[in-house]
């Protein structure tokens, strides 16, 4: 047994304690904790990789304007079910100036994170037509939002993108919708956990087959903008956040306040539904929510069932972020860009010592640098890899966790890792590549 900064006996005892049978189907909070123990028992520090948060302070236009409605009482009212008027404005701007799409305030909604807004599109959308009582989702993709199938009873399938790129996407969709069984389609762009773009034309080729089919898109975009090849900070003026809504009508945007404005503490996102989408009628919606009208369904039946309304003073720290990106007077992008920057030199850590890169281009152009990359060492699968790692104060989560059939890789989340730990980082990524390209 080759000497590694921790123990595998440590390592191994960790595991069996915390109940885990098999490293890589573990939840990403129960590798949390994981992490936590080993560390905490062995006294290394991790170079931590498997967690999604932001590792930037909180925006602090919403801190203060969070904080002065606080004063102001605001904590003692109920939040209007639909939002506060000054937020809907807001983010009718915002999805205009940053996205180029119309969508009038009453068509968009705060909701308790994105978590929650998808919670309710999936919710309602599976009511929309009897004969339809199936989620598509285009992964791999943040696992739990196929937990909140699984717990609601709602069905859904998937296939991994990544055979399908380019023009071969319409096949794959095509082969699902066809069969009549779809009521919506979800992904990420940028995506969670592999990082990979859709090009324009992957997006027009999903929103064509939507609007033939009568399928409703579900795009996430929790990590909005930071696709770093393209400067979209400037508003009302190009390049966009690309988008579906360009090409069909029926449409939903998850926007998310976590990453962008490292505002997650508070639990507040965006749900912006399409207003010829927010507005139509669907009769199959009736015996549920007591009205036909989506829009309505989704607001007074889902959304007030779930949580009676988003954080009242939450509200009023979207509502000040998103104008002051608006009028031009904050650039979030300048905070964020710290992201692709450390990404960069991670992935150059890992390659340089015997790693590969598992997702690694948008159709014909090399992937952008952000949030999270996904990494793979030749000749282990993605569980030995994972498990390998611990035993390096390195983590990360399967590719497997979310639904990729690259099950030899992992994915790694550069938020959480400081520059000073990039010297430890290579040290260990060094000796891994050591012990192992001869193994």
């Amino acid at each position: 047994m080759k000497q590694t900064p921790i123990s595998r006996e440590l390592v191994d005892r960790m595991i069996a304690a915390n109940g885990i049978k098999d490293v890589s189907k573990a939840s990403i909070r129960e590798t949390k904790r994981l992490i936590n123990d080993i560390e905490k028992e062995s006294g290394v520090k991790f170079v931590r990789m498997e967690m999604g948060i932001p590792g930037i302070p909180a925006c602090k236009i919403g801190v203060e304007a969070q904080i002065e409605a606080l004063k102001n009482g605001i904590a003692t009212w109920y939040p209007d079910i639909e939002g506060t008027p000054e937020l809907k404005k807001e983010m009718s701007r915002f999805v205009k100036n940053f996205i180029d799409l119309d969508i009038a305030p009453s068509s968009c909604i705060p909701t308790v994170g994105s978590m929650m807004g998808g919670l309710a599109c999936f919710m309602t959308f599976a009511r929309l037509h009897k004969e339809k009582d199936t989620t598509l989702f285009i992964d791999p993709g943040f696992p739990v939002q196929k937990n909140q199938h699984r717990i609601n009873g709602l069905k859904f399938e998937t296939f991994d993108v990544y055979d399908f790129r380019g023009d071969k996407l319409r096949d794959k969709l095509e082969s699902y919708l066809k069969q009549g069984h779809i009521h919506s389609i979800v992904y990420s762009n940028p995506n969670n956990p592999s990082w990979i773009c859709f090009t324009d034309k992957e997006l027009q080729i999903i929103g064509e087959l939507a609007t033939k089919y009568d399928v409703v898109v579900i795009e996430d975009l929790a990590y909005f903008g930071m696709d770093f090849r393209r400067d979209i900070s400037t508003p009302g003026q190009p390049p966009y956040q690309p988008s579906v809504g360009k090409y069909t009508d029926n449409y939903a945007l998850l926007i998310s306040s976590s990453k962008a404005f490292s505002y997650a503490g508070e639990r507040i996102g965006m749900l912006c539904i399409s207003d010829k989408l927010f507005d139509r009628q669907f009769p199959d919606l009736t015996p549920y929510f007591g009205t036909p009208i989506l829009g309505r369904a989704i607001i007074y039946g889902t959304v007030y069932a779930i949580s009676s309304g988003t954080s009242h003073s939450a509200q009023y720290a979207m509502a000040a972020i998103l104008k002051a990106c608006n009028d031009g007077t904050y650039n979030y992008l300048d905070d964020v860009k710290e992201y692709g920057e450390k990404a960069q030199i991670m992935k150059k850590i890992f390659t340089d010592n015997g790693f590969k890169i598992v997702y690694d281009h948008d159709e014909d152009k090399p992937l952008a640098d952000g949030f999270y990359f996904t990494l793979a060492y030749p000749g282990l699968t993605g569980e030995q890899l994972l498990h390998e790692l611990l035993c390096y104060g390195i983590s990360a989560i399967s590719l497997a966790m979310c639904n990729s059939t690259r099950t030899e890789g992992l994915r790694a989340c550069v938020s959480l890792v400081n520059r000073n730990q990039f010297p430890a980082l290579e040290e260990r990524a060094k000796l891994f590549n050591e012990n192992h390209r001869n193994a």
